[in-house]
């Protein structure tokens, strides 16, 4: 029987981006795999939710306001019926084999809380440095190849960054959600990873697996100011983790995840544990 895999997507305009992304899903599906798709719109007015409305096996979240990348994750989270959850950003475009592939690392290692891909337009050590291609088909190409140079590979990072993650449902009940204090976005997703291995279990980046990233498009798109949210959220990251450094200093200079992880075991409920409130 096929696995079900509850693709959490959040929207807020940006409707090229969005088909682009679907449409990129629904080309590359696996007859292995189950998708339910899980849409939470945060306010969008240019035609996001309808075209949403359209695509089978779903299920939308409106929200009249922005409520940001934590909460709507959590809110679409809470909604999804996967046995897998995949928190993919509307900008992304996803490739050949790569659910079967993210898939295949939970199921092969139960050690493994969360597991990503390599991308072109991320931090650390998912980077894939000067991507060749000019065109979606290109992009196609090279991932391709990039999967074959690399199958099978992966190896442990430090933390994922929050534009593809997959982890078994079974994490929030051991975890909880994404801690929305950091609106509207920045460091939710370090956080969430750190609370992760905090528990004792690991991540993991699958190298076999490249999904291409725009990165930034829904600052972009609505012309929020991404600095100023870093800025404000590395202030929040700082306190909650107690790191005695400023918000600026991390933002710039960055921290050691797993110096604070070994710091912060054993996993303690009342510390580490962010319930996903009722909406």
């Amino acid at each position: 029987m096929p696995s079900l895999i509850s693709i959490v997507m959040l929207t807020w305009n940006g409707l090229k981006f969005t088909k682009e992304c679907v449409e990129s899903i629904l080309r590359h599906a696996d007859d292995n795999i189950e998708i339910q798709f899980v849409f939470v719109d945060n306010g969008s007015t240019d035609g996001t939710v309808e075209y949403l409305q359209t695509i089978p096996s779903s299920k939308v979240i409106c929200n009249q306001e922005n409520k940001g990348f934590a909460a709507g994750n959590n809110q679409g989270i809470a909604e999804a019926d996967g046995e897998y959850i995949c928190l993919l950003n509307n900008d992304t475009v996803v490739t050949e084999g790569w659910l079967i592939r993210l898939l295949g690392c939970l199921q092969k290692n139960p050690n493994i809380a969360i597991v990503g891909p390599r991308s072109n337009n991320v931090a650390w050590s998912q980077l894939v440095y000067n991507v060749p291609y000019k065109s979606s088909a290109e992009m196609e190409v090279f991932a391709s190849h990039w999967s074959l140079q690399h199958k099978d590979q992966g190896f442990f990072p430090h933390k994922l960054i929050g534009h593809c993650m997959l982890f078994h449902k079974d994490l929030i009940t051991k975890i909880g959600g994404l801690d929305e204090r950091f609106f509207p976005g920045n460091y939710e997703d370090d956080d969430f990873c750190l609370r992760a291995r905090v528990s004792g279990q690991i991540l993991w980046v699958a190298n076999d697996v490249y999904v291409h990233h725009y990165g930034g498009s829904t600052f972009q798109t609505n012309k929020t100011n991404y600095s100023a949210s870093a800025y404000s959220n590395a202030e929040r990251f700082s306190k909650k983790w107690s790191l005695g450094i400023t918000g600026l200093e991390l933002d710039q200079f960055g921290y050691n995840p797993s110096e604070l992880v070994e710091r912060e075991k054993p996993f303690r409920i009342e510390r580490h544990y962010i319930p996903i409130k009722k909406k």
